[in-house]
Order: structure tokens, then C-alpha cells, then sequence
């Protein structure tokens, strides 16, 4: 079961946009809890940084470093972002950080409410996607859970997957796709198909590797080139020599 329950804060120079924010938060959602504020950037990604959040509401025009220097000088923040700010031409930037949405002051409540939904539902396809668990199946598929939902593959098309921070990029001939999920969840589910560790970082299909290079690196189908580390190089030797 998917928690209903969000947390926010809002972040804003201005005492009093803070206070109609939550005024207006608080009338309309009763499963929304502001857990703090900040009038001050330090204070606001000393927070951040420390807790997670469902929700940020950001002010992007605040003293000494804006609202999108906040949010570059902590990227390992997970919680949906709200800019909301007097400025509209701040807007494309705003979204090239992947924020929820972009209100303008004075904040009308329809817009407001509108925004807030979309960044619940982001938040609880985030959420289904963390209570699920990659699955391979008896017909050699695969389901790749994301921040949207979950992805069926058939294994045998994978060419490789690649570690991105946190997340996963499982490739294929014809489309990339991210998964909320570490590469470590997958070595399991790939164990008895033909996939290899190379790398910390990959794990290839060798039925798509096209060549070895010395002292240490293959090139794949696609024509991706993946170095294989020393530790692995032994264990990938054998696999490919191994292959029925």
C-alpha cells in the first residue's frame, strides 16, 4: 500500500510569502505537512541535505545564491521541486531541473492545487516504484521498475547496463531506459543468462560484444566501448569461452 502521507518545506527570503504558502498548503490538503521553512539558503541545504522531503517549495530570487544555485550545490536531493517566485523568465531553466512545477506570486490557489497534484503523483510513482523489485521470469523477461511505473523486457535484448549514481541505464539496440534501482539488484536476476560483470559500473550481454581490446576494454555491438577492470578480466575470459 502506497503512503498517502507527503511532507514539504517551503523556502523563501520573504517571512510573509512563507506564511500565505502554508496557509494556503494547509487549507487545501489535510495529508500535507509543512515540517519547517527557511528565510535563509545555508540553513535551507543544511536541511536538505540532511533530510528528505516529499516536497520543496523554492523561492528562485533570494540573496547571495538563487533558488537553482540551491538545488546545483545539493544533486543528490530526491524531493519533487515547486519554484515559486515573481519572475517568470527564470521558468525554462526552472524546468531543466526537472522541478514539478513553476507558480508565479501572487500564488493562485487553482494553480497551486494543480501544481501540488502533479508532484503527488510523481511522488507516488516514485513510491510504487520502490516497493516493487525487479522480476525475471520463466520466459526470460525482466521488469525494470522507474520513477513511472515498471518496464518489461526480454532479457536477450539487453546489450548492457550501465550504473548512473544510484540508478541503473539498461540499454538496449532500440531505447535506453533508467531504472530507479541500483546495478546491484540486477547481478541476481541475470545470473544463468549470458551477462557478465565487466566493471563496477557494467554488466554486458556477451552475446553483443564485437571485440576485445588489450589491455582491457570491449566494444559492443551498438559500438559502445566498456573498459573491463582488472578483476573482472579473468571471470570475463572464461564466461565468453564458456558460451554454448
Amino acid at each position: 500500500m502506497i503512503n498517502n502521507k507527503y511532507t514539504c518545506i517551503v523556502i523563501d527570503d520573504e517571512p510573509k510569502a512563507i506564511e500565505l504558502l502554508r496557509d494556503s498548503i494547509e487549507e487545501l490538503y489535510d495529508n500535507i505537512e509543512v515540517a519547517g521553512t527557511h528565510t535563509n539558503w545555508k540553513t535551507a541545504l543544511h536541511d536538505i541535505k540532511l533530510n528528505h522531503y516529499d516536497i520543496v517549495f523554492l523561492d528562485i530570487s533570494m540573496p547571495q545564491k538563487n533558488g537553482m544555485d540551491l538545488l546545483a550545490l545539493a544533486p543528490e536531493m530526491k524531493s519533487e521541486v515547486i519554484f515559486v517566485t515573481a519572475h517568470s523568465e527564470h521558468a525554462v531553466d526552472a524546468f531543466g531541473f526537472g522541478a514539478a512545477g513553476y507558480i508565479l506570486k501572487p500564488i493562485n490557489d487553482t494553480l497551486l492545487y494543480k501544481t501540488v497534484n502533479k508532484a503527488i503523483e510523481r511522488i507516488d510513482n516514485k513510491r510504487a516504484a520502490e516497493n516493487s523489485q525487479p522480476v525475471a521470469s520463466a520466459k526470460a523477461r525482466i521488469g525494470i521498475p522507474s520513477q513511472k511505473g515498471i518496464d518489461y523486457v526480454d532479457i536477450n535484448d539487453i546489450l548492457y547496463l550501465e550504473a548512473v549514481n544510484r540508478y541503473t541505464c539498461v540499454v538496449k539496440s532500440d531505447e535506453k531506459l533508467l531504472s530507479s534501482y541500483s546495478i546491484g539488484k540486477y547481478r541476481p536476476l541475470l545470473d544463468g543468462h549470458s551477462f557478465c560483470q565487466v566493471h563496477r559500473s557494467y554488466i554486458i550481454n556477451l552475446q553483443y560484444v564485437k571485440r576485445y581490446e588489450h589491455p582491457g576494454a570491449v566494444y559492443m555491438t551498438n559500438g559502445m566501448m566498456i573498459p573491463v577492470s582488472r578483476q573482472h578480466k579473468d571471470d570475463f575470459h572464461r564466461m565468453f569461452n564458456e558460451r554454448g
